[in-house]
């Protein structure tokens, strides 16, 4: 059945790439959905654009935009508001969102209704308000780090998704090790989302999701063989000391939401916290980054 629904708003500035970042903020937690991509063939201009149900909040917006301007030592950039149609929402959002894969990892919406390649690991989630559906490069390169670690046959005895989003990193884990994993985001909705997605595939059993304002809160526990973090470059640098103090002893943390301008930012943070590089996956102008503790392996 079609669903249509009331026209709603975009906001849109154009930047050059290396000065999308802080205008990507300037959107989020405003915005129901934050989405960069390019605007000029030359690959020079992009645009940073927040999508809103309703009528955005202007002056807050400007303000926003302004900072970031100024922060980023450029005149302030044109921001564009622009009203959109109604339109048969529902149909629109499953036209723009058709199954992939990242390593043996399937995502699909429940609009999908198979057959599902044979030997792979099914993530039901569809496009929602919070993030990570697997089609940005971060949320995919995650995926496909996990794939590496599990095709390693590393063991596992707990993990932490930090930052869940849609729960999907969390729900991978579940699934390719079938041990608990505590997935955590700042963000009311993200945390409601993930819960219906882990009933929908099936890993309420395995997966707990909480509202947490950082990893340095006592209910994250300690001691996780696996930490995926999907955030942005200067938050985990910011939480470079709790991520890392609570990676086991032969643990593997998954970095990403990074640019790969901003790699030697990041390591350098959690080198210096005593982990090391053990591999990198670069999507696009994304950077996911896998990183051990050296010490005896979960199990061993």
């Amino acid at each position: 059945m079609s669903q249509t629904v009331g026209g709603s708003w975009s906001a849109r500035v154009i930047v050059p790439f290396e000065l999308t970042e802080p205008f990507e903020l300037a959107f989020t937690g405003l915005a129901g959905v934050v989405s960069i991509y390019e605007h000029s063939e030359d690959g020079k201009a992009w645009a940073v654009e927040g999508l809103f149900a309703e009528a955005p909040p202007r002056a807050a917006i400007s303000e926003r935009v302004a900072l970031a301007a100024a922060t980023a030592g450029i005149p302030e950039p044109a921001l564009a508001f622009t009203a959109i149609p109604a339109s048969d929402w529902l149909t629109a959002n499953i036209a723009s969102f058709p199954p992939l894969q990242a390593g043996r990892f399937f995502i699909h919406g429940d609009h999908i209704k198979g057959p599902y390649p044979p030997g792979k690991i099914r993530l039901q989630v569809n496009a929602a308000t919070a993030f990570g559906s697997g089609e940005h490069e971060s949320t995919r390169g995650c995926l496909m780090a996990l794939d590496r670690l599990r095709k390693r046959a590393l063991p596992c005895r707990t993990a932490l998704d930090m930052g869940c989003g849609t729960g999907i990193l969390a729900m991978a884990i579940a699934k390719a090790w079938a041990k608990p994993v505590l997935a955590a985001d700042i963000d009311p909705e993200a945390v409601r989302v993930t819960r219906l997605n882990i009933e929908r595939n099936g890993v309420a059993g395995l997966v707990r999701a909480v509202l947490s304002e950082g990893c340095g809160q006592r209910d994250i526990g300690h001691a996780y063989d696996i930490i995926t973090a999907n955030i942005l470059a200067r938050p985990l640098v910011l939480m470079s000391r709790d991520l890392a103090g609570r990676l086991a002893p032969g643990g593997h943390l998954i970095l990403a939401g990074l640019l790969t301008k901003h790699e030697s930012m990041v390591l350098g943070a959690y080198r210096a916290q005593g982990l090391h590089l053990q591999g990198r996956i670069r999507l696009k102008a994304w950077s996911t980054l896998i990183l051990a503790r050296k010490g005896p392996a979960a199990g061993d």
